[in-house]
């Protein structure tokens, strides 16, 4: 059992985040044209890769600023992330990031000739020992990502337990990279000689890219058999992308500095430690997107609960009434006919058995009214449709810039007022757009429109419609779609068009949904104008 409940906790109660969400075919797709631009600017690259700059140094500074910034935002986020989901492999990979980030600051300022007036004068070796740190401990921290198997995590925590696994984790790393920079930057003489002189390599150093490629290959096997999530197909592009530009650095360049392969491959390093980063920001935005709406489901959905609670408890009190009615008058009548003289024993149990009747009854239309709103239950006032439906659109234009929906009307401007309950035909109207928009969710090739029209009918009613560019109605389907709890979404409760049916019948008016050209649905209803009286 804890096992299980550890599964349901780290995968399935986040089934959105980043470590948890499975990539979709469009994410593989991506990430395979990144993999082949990154194959494609290697065999550019790779025949000038040993063209000297001299005297580019000074850019140095610049790259390693930018590769802290990026570094430690991805680490400040990974963090985040594991706040929420509570994941051993999220904080270990985040660490990394942050580890990776610190000491990239001594490799530039240990670098020869990038900081003359205030560099670390650590001598010749201290660069390349930082260097090759920087080079075999991320591929580590992102191996054991691979290796730690989040089905054992716990059910996430939202206590001081969290945050001080995190303020630990961040002061040991940043003691680690203090104490590792101490180490290099006053030991020079037990360091090893990898460097001839200030940007040839020695033959030592050749063990540091041989160990690093294998190190990047072990990640991507494990990441491959682990890839479960958006983050593991990420990392593995990282990893490819650290081992295209190792192959710049220090096989097609010779490992010299300052040269062609040397600056291509810290672009690529540049580009490496973006695409997590760019990933995170984009799926934050997504989640804030899915979040808000979500946030304006809800709100129509208990919209709808109360609008629906409101009218089943005016319904029952008006059905329910003439059975109690007929029950107290039968009641006293019994009471009558027993308190005579001489009681009439015959004229009471009538009398009783038609209170046993109406009881029955009632209890009949108890059961059967869950979805019927009767006419005559709520008042009814005089309302433009026009300014109504230019409200409920108005109030939906943040879910339809979520969903991509352009929104078109044709509303006629000669339309009369109608007779209705106008906080009831919102809700028509809104369940009616939100459906719509739902419908066009899964359209990919062609423009999402909704359109909505209002005219006067030659019958004098008023015909308002709801048209969209979506899937359509599956014609098995259209004969139960208002139906009480029938549903296709799967969140869904089927109560939607229901309510909606209900309340323009009360209204004395007609709900249908016919087949859109070529694509899509248009849902239809009818209104009497306010000179045409309800029957």
């Amino acid at each position: 059992m804890r096992n299980v409940k550890a599964i349901m906790g780290a995968s399935d109660t986040y089934p959105f985040l980043l470590s948890t969400a499975s990539p979709t075919r469009n994410q593989r797709r991506f990430a395979l044209c990144v993999l082949a631009v990154l194959v494609g600017a290697l065999l550019v690259t790779a025949p000038f890769a040993r063209i000297q700059f001299s005297d580019t140094e000074i850019l140095v500074p610049a790259y390693a600023s930018a590769v802290l910034i990026i570094e430690l935002i991805t680490s400040v986020m990974l963090l985040a992330l594991f706040s929420v989901q509570n994941s051993r492999a999220v904080l270990v990979l985040a660490i990394g990031y942050l580890f990776s980030g610190l000491m990239v600051v001594p490799w530039a300022l240990t670098f020869p000739g990038a900081f003359t007036a205030f560099g670390l004068d650590a001598g010749m070796q201290a660069t390349a020992s930082i260097a090759a740190l920087r080079r075999l401990g991320f591929p580590v921290f992102v191996l054991a990502y691979a290796l730690l198997d989040d089905r054992d995590a716990q059910a996430p925590r939202f206590d001081n337990s969290v945050r001080r696994t995190i303020l630990g984790s961040v002061a040991g790393v940043i003691a680690a990279a203090c104490g590792l920079t101490w180490l290099i930057t006053t030991s020079e003489e037990i360091l090893p000689r990898f460097m001839t002189n200030m940007i040839v390599p020695t033959d030592l150093w050749r063990l540091v890219p041989v160990t690093a490629v294998v190190l990047y290959i072990a990640g991507l096997v494990a990441l491959w058999r682990r890839r479960r999530s958006v983050l593991d197909l990420w990392l593995m592009v990282v990893l490819f992308t650290l081992l295209v530009e190792l192959m710049l650095l220090s096989f097609a360049g010779a490992g010299i500095r300052l040269n062609l392969g040397w600056w291509a491959g810290r672009f690529y390093g540049l580009v490496c430690t973006s695409i997590v980063l760019l990933v995170l920001l984009s799926e934050t935005v997504t989640l804030y997107a899915r979040l808000a709406r979500s946030i304006l489901a809800e709100r129509r959905a208990r919209e709808t609960r109360l609008t629906t609670m409101e009218a089943m408890s005016a319904s029952i009190a008006h059905e329910i009434n003439q059975p109690l009615a007929s029950m107290v008058t039968n009641a006293d009548a019994a009471l009558r006919w027993l308190g005579r003289e001489s009681p009439d024993i015959a004229e009471a149990k009538a009398a009783l058995t038609y209170i046993v009747s109406d009881g029955h009854r009632a209890g009949s239309l108890i059961k059967s009214i869950g979805a019927m709103f009767k006419k005559g239950a709520q008042e009814r006032v005089a309302t433009d449709l026009n300014l109504l439906i230019d409200e409920v659109l108005r109030r939906g234009q943040g879910e339809a810039r979520f969903g991509r929906v352009t929104i078109e009307t044709d509303l006629d401007e000669g339309l009369p007022l109608v007779t209705c309950n106008p906080v009831q035909l919102q809700q028509v109207v809104s369940n009616l757009v939100s459906n719509a928009i739902d419908a066009m969710e899964t359209v990919t090739k062609r423009p999402r429109i909704l359109c909505v029209t209002s005219r006067l009918r030659e019958t004098g009613d008023i015909l308002v419609s709801v048209a969209d560019t979506g899937t359509g109605i599956d014609p098995t389907h259209k004969d139960r779609i208002f139906d009480p709890f029938f549903t296709t979404k799967p969140d869904g409760m089927g109560m939607g068009l229901m309510c909606c049916l209900s309340i323009v019948e009360s209204n004395g008016g007609r709900l249908w949904v016919s087949h859109n050209v070529p694509h899509g649905a248009i849902f239809h209803f009818t209104l009497p104008s306010h000179d045409d009286p309800i029957a």
